[in-house]
């Protein structure tokens, strides 16, 4: 029997499909009262599990010797929580024009969720650049943000943000940064079982991921928040995300190139600089939003999937580039690329 597969020349991701399913799930069905309870505590103790598991697969010899190359985490990270933000900031000039409030506020919280790892991963390899330098640039920006992101939005969303408080900051370091120091801890006894069952444990953190949204959204279902987005206003927000990203894009490449990096390096930059993570943004939207994380993560949701149709594309067109891979992609770095569909790079 063959293995059904998504046709290639469909442009859209088939876990964005499943995404909007849940969606629409919690459009149709969503959960009140105990219901709700359950969802909302089955949603937590699956993403302290995901980002458990993120930490039992991560190496820490390849993240200490990644700390080498100090000058390129330094420029993903200025491009991830210093540049982003300030193009969040200023589009709030685009309010009422563009946008709602509660879609400012969705866009600006998307500028300071942290970058991706398994797609800035996936896409570094097609390009033949640094491959173990997105590996630890994305797990870099995925631990900074865990306190980062939760800091930025207190200074810059403030009250607005759902109601920030050092008790939400505790919660998001007890379900994301604790379990992923579990998993580092741990990782010594359950590393290999977690690498022989790679296939089957990347369906827990796709369920996770949906779990999150489907919890968020019927909420939001619940309280009637969604009156509030028309599709005049969804057109003009992607529009203003496309922007984003192809300014990000844009500077992070030539931004390598003046600061003397190579072609190698310079790819892992575009790539783990020039997106945001749905992984780590749902989360700490539930906690940092609650009822209103709905409309918050929209913003997210939508650039997620136009990052990764515009970085496939880029990937693509890097890797017939004249120049050769010095080799970089190979030994403890290519097994987490490799056998991976690549046109399923999720977070």
């Amino acid at each position: 029997m063959k293995r059904l597969s998504w046709p290639g020349w469909i442009p859209v991701d088939p876990y964005i499909v499943l995404l909007i399913g849940t969606v629409g799930l919690a459009a149709l069905f969503p959960a009140h009262g105990t219901a709700a309870h359950v969802a909302s505590g089955a949603s937590t103790a699956a993403i302290a599990f995901l980002f458990f598991l993120y930490g039992a697969r991560l190496s820490t010899k390849e993240a200490v010797d990644g700390l080498r190359h100090w000058r390129l985490h330094v420029t993903v990270l200025v491009c991830t929580f210093v540049l982003f933000p300030v193009f969040g900031l200023a589009a709030r000039a685009l309010v009422p024009v563009l946008l709602t409030q509660p879609l400012y506020q969705g866009l600006l919280f998307l500028t300071l969720v942290p970058s991706t790892i398994q797609s800035s991963i996936a896409f570094t390899s097609i390009a033949r650049g640094n491959v173990p330098a997105a590996i630890c640039a994305g797990s870099f920006s995925s631990l900074v943000g865990i306190v980062l992101t939760p800091l930025l939005a207190a200074g810059l969303l403030g009250s607005s943000g759902g109601g920030f408080s050092a008790d939400s900051l505790v919660k998001i370091v007890l379900q994301l940064l604790v379990p992923f120091v579990a998993g580092q801890v741990l990782r010594r006894w359950i590393g290999g079982f977690v690498a022989r069952h790679k296939k089957v444990l990347g369906l827990v953190d796709r369920g996770s991921i949906l779990l999150v949204v489907y919890t968020a959204f019927s909420e939001g279902m619940v309280r009637g928040i969604w009156h509030q987005v028309s599709p005049a206003r969804l057109g003009g927000l992607l529009a203003v995300e496309a922007v984003l990203l192809a300014v990000m894009l844009l500077l992070s490449w030539y931004g390598g190139r003046a600061l003397g990096f190579g072609r190698e390096d310079r790819i892992a930059i575009q790539f783990a600089g020039s997106k945001k993570s749905l992984a780590s943004g749902l989360p700490m939207a539930s906690v940092l939003f609650g009822a209103h994380a709905s409309l918050a993560v929209l913003p997210l949701m939508l650039f997620h999937q136009m990052q990764l149709m515009v970085c496939a594309v880029i990937a693509k067109r890097r890797a017939r580039d004249p120049q050769e891979a010095p080799g970089v992609v190979g030994g403890s770095a290519a097994h987490l690329v490799e056998g991976q569909p690549q046109d399923r790079v999720l977070r």
